[in-house]
């Protein structure tokens, strides 16, 4: 599902995008991937970059622009503190179901036959090894697959490798609870359809992951924001997803600025919109840049 959230690895340099805009033309335009936080009496200046959770190699972007944004940043903040030795730990012991539910409990007949053979196909699982499990625990294992490419990588494992070279802090926004919390807000019949349809998309009928990437690649913030909106898939849940965790890490952002440089490396859907932590970020007196 596009909204989530969560994972990996390999940096490959496409060099520095050339631009005409004028670097207030840009801004509103939203078409970068990567902002510079400054103002307010910082001492220095943080960054916040959107990423994909999941790409294919040849659609990574990752400018020189970006490498110097990076390079400058005292340290690094994802979405979770993705160096936490306990991180995997939390999070299985969150995804267990301690409603006693089996996990065919939750599909019809006809769903569960297509998503246990797809489970078996693409990952190699017997899905009855997920009972005592969380619905929510087949979506980790289908988002790998979600680039539709078979050896897909994510940035947040490429940056903070590059960090650790540099002995950087790696840090996060929110608890492996508060994510999961965000994800089970949905209904549980609403996660399911959608659950169907993203294996219907995986098998090649999606034509939106196309458009997103394609806006993703672009650096096209506001187009990206557009498709998420009208994704059907998350419908009138979007505030648990993106606007309310925008605004609970809003204070978090702040103070960690406050401290030091800091580059941020969220989920791209999260920057743009009235709620959008650029938005948020400007209404609380930052000044907030675009960089190209």
């Amino acid at each position: 599902m596009k909204k989530t959230i969560a994972l990996l690895a390999s940096v490959l340099t496409l060099g520095i995008n050339s631009t005409t805009y004028a670097q207030s033309d840009l801004s509103k335009s939203g078409k970068s991937l990567l902002w510079k936080i400054s103002g307010k009496k910082l001492n220095k200046s943080s960054y916040l970059f959107g990423t994909m959770h999941i790409i294919c190699p040849e659609d990574f972007i990752w400018t020189n622009k970006m490498i110097e944004s990076l390079e400058k940043s005292e340290k690094i903040c994802f979405e979770m503190d993705l160096d936490n030795p306990e991180l995997m730990q939390q999070t299985m012991e969150l995804m267990k179901d301690k409603s006693g539910k089996k996990i065919r409990d939750y599909f019809k007949p006809e769903q569960y036959t297509i998503i246990s053979k797809y489970v078996q196909e693409k990952m190699g699982v017997d899905i009855s090894m997920l009972n005592g499990m969380k619905p929510i625990m087949l979506e980790s294992l289908l988002i790998k697959d979600q680039a539709h490419c078979p050896n897909a990588i994510g940035y947040e494992d490429t940056i903070m490798k590059i960090g650790k070279k540099t002995n950087k802090e790696i840090m996060g926004l929110e608890e492996p609870k508060e994510q999961i919390e965000a994800l089970e807000s949905m209904p549980v019949d609403s996660f399911i359809n959608s659950l169907m349809e993203e294996i219907s998309a995986q098998k090649g009928n999606d034509t939106n992951y196309a458009k997103l990437m394609n806006a993703y690649k672009t650096q096209d913030l506001p187009a990206l924001y557009s498709l998420i909106n009208e994704s059907k898939e998350l419908g009138d849940n979007m505030a648990p997803f993106l606007d309310d965790r925008n605004a609970k890490w809003i204070g978090k952002i702040t103070d960690k600025m406050r401290k030091s440089s800091v580059f941020f490396a969220v989920g791209a859907g999260h920057l743009w919109g009235d709620k959008g932590v650029i938005t948020l970020l400007i209404k609380n007196g930052y000044v907030v840049e675009a960089i190209r």
